[in-house]
């Protein structure tokens, strides 16, 4: 493809164009290590939490030429021998459009569904490529957890890639004959506009609690970057997609409020008002049923999940289905057969005198949410291990640490992803908001999950939250192999034996 075609695709329209536009362009990237003959290096901004860096990808300009590259997109206004420079005002934007233009807009030849929220977007992507798959519709995924392009599972180096890498990856699904895909959409790709250029049949609001403060600052800017995916729904050009929204949360009532009048909506929740409403739930170690109210017609839902949070994120699947153009009662008998989620909620074989479930609550809303899930099953004792991350939102660890002690037996404060910051500091700060003696704390995250597992008697419960699926666990200098769901196996065949 010319240089030309894409720089005449662009909306963020160039500043100035230096070189030819004849060159031919066969791979495009944001990464210099990945730059070669024939790439189209875009160099992205630096990001800081709450503003936009002027240099950042700047300075591996010179990187990516030496490797081939013959042209360069950036917002720098410099001379570069042996390469055509694009100078843009938007460098994030001018990725999002190339890369769409060059990889032939692949979403528009899939069913595409975006979810976004604080929590339960894993959930809700798992269970709607599931019921997806089903309905033989074959579906990609974009995750937490996992990429999944039809028979290829591969590892997810973040929620939400960068523009490029969401273009190329929904190539690669629509060039293996997929037909839908599912991804989730976090605030920070949001704010960056890494789904800029996708269209969505789509889009899914599950909640918003308090998190990721560190970027976004207040809840209010954090809503605001939630609300971009419902504003690029609403300004679609070839797709008219349907909102998909919780209205049991606030933040979901004005959402519904803002956009409901701009796009197609469907609500979910246990409000009266709910176009997807639940009612009857019960749940036990096995799973939860509900009453399905939706169009006029009830459905008694089966779902392998425990958890009120999971009837939303049921809930948000099968609204997300009828959205799609698939039949709800087949959706419905479909969700009996939903696979576990990893890490979320997940319960670690072993004896059934006690039982030990690893999940991937990092929020004082999903702690709670999952303690009160797991103190419904009325267990002998519920006993907590948690932690907090380094380097992310502070002013959460004490609401953590109050919900862990108002609703636990036991708690062992322990570390989590210290990343830069000093892990005992991190406890530290949990443990002061903490009243009672109801709590230990063992930094070393592996012996506080020993530690939990031998104190467990017949009928207790032990909750590992924080890291769920992550297989690591990240300090300042080293990221060392770790697994919740591994570490708490190995330390109940180690009490058995």
């Amino acid at each position: 493809m010319q240089l030309a075609k894409i720089i005449a695709a662009l909306k963020t329209e160039p500043i100035r164009v230096d070189g030819s536009a004849t060159c031919e362009i066969t791979a495009l990237t944001h990464d210099s290590r990945q730059a070669g003959p024939g790439t189209l290096f875009v160099a992205l901004p630096s990001v800081t939490p709450g503003r936009t860096g002027e240099a950042g990808g700047a300075r591996f300009i010179l990187e990516a030429v030496e490797k081939g590259a013959p042209a360069v997109l950036t917002a720098a206004d410099l001379e570069v021998p042996r390469a055509t420079v694009v100078r843009v005002a938007d460098p994030r934007a001018a990725l999002a459009e190339a890369a769409a233009v060059f990889y032939g807009h692949p979403s528009l030849q899939l069913q595409t569904a975006g979810i976004t929220g604080t929590n339960g977007k894993t959930t809700v992507t798992f269970l709607l490529k599931h019921l997806l798959d089903v309905a033989e519709r074959p579906c990609g995924l974009i995750g937490t957890v996992r990429y999944v392009v039809g028979p290829r599972e591969l590892p997810a180096a973040r929620t939400t890639p960068e523009s490029d890498d969401v273009q190329r990856l929904l190539r690669e699904m629509r060039d293996v004959n997929c037909r839908a895909a599912v991804m989730e959409v976090s605030s920070h790709a949001l704010d960056q506009g890494r789904v800029r250029g996708v269209e969505f049949d789509a889009a899914v609001f599950t909640n918003l609690t308090q998190d990721h403060l560190d970027y976004h600052e207040t809840m209010e800017s954090y809503f605001a970057a939630k609300s971009v995916l419902f504003d690029q729904l609403a300004s679609q050009t070839h797709k008219r997609g349907t909102a998909v929204i919780n209205i049991d949360d606030r933040y979901g009532r004005r959402l519904y409020d803002s956009i409901g009048q701009r796009v197609k909506t469907v609500t979910y929740g246990q409000s009266s008002n709910a176009m997807f409403r639940a009612t009857d739930l019960r749940t036990d170690l096995h799973g939860t049923q509900y009453s399905l109210h939706a169009g006029g017609k009830s459905y008694l839902v089966r779902l392998p999940l425990i958890g009120p949070f999971n009837v939303h994120n049921s809930l948000a699947a099968l609204a997300s289905m009828q959205a799609l153009g698939h039949d709800v009662r087949k959706s419905v008998d479909a969700l009996k057969d939903a696979p576990q989620v990893p890490g979320r909620l997940e319960m670690v074989p072993g004896p059934k005198t006690f039982r030990v479930f690893v999940d991937y609550a990092h929020t004082p809303d999903a702690l709670e949410n999952v303690l009160r899930t797991l103190r419904s099953l009325e267990p002998q004792r519920l006993i907590t291990v948690f932690g907090c991350g380094g380097d992310r939102d502070k002013a959460k660890r004490g609401p953590m640490g109050r919900a862990a002690e108002e609703l636990s037996d036991l708690c062992i404060v322990t570390s989590d992803n210290p990343r830069g910051e000093d892990p005992e500091a991190i406890c530290r700060q949990i443990t002061a908001s903490l009243r009672g003696r109801n709590h230990e704390t063992i930094v070393d995250r592996r012996a506080a999950i020993r530690r939990a597992v031998a104190l467990a008697g017949p009928g207790d419960i032990v909750l590992v939250a924080g890291k769920g699926h992550e297989d690591y666990q990240e300090f300042a200098d080293r990221k060392v192999p770790f697994d919740d769901v591994a570490e708490a196996a190995s330390a109940i065949r180690g009490r058995a034996a």
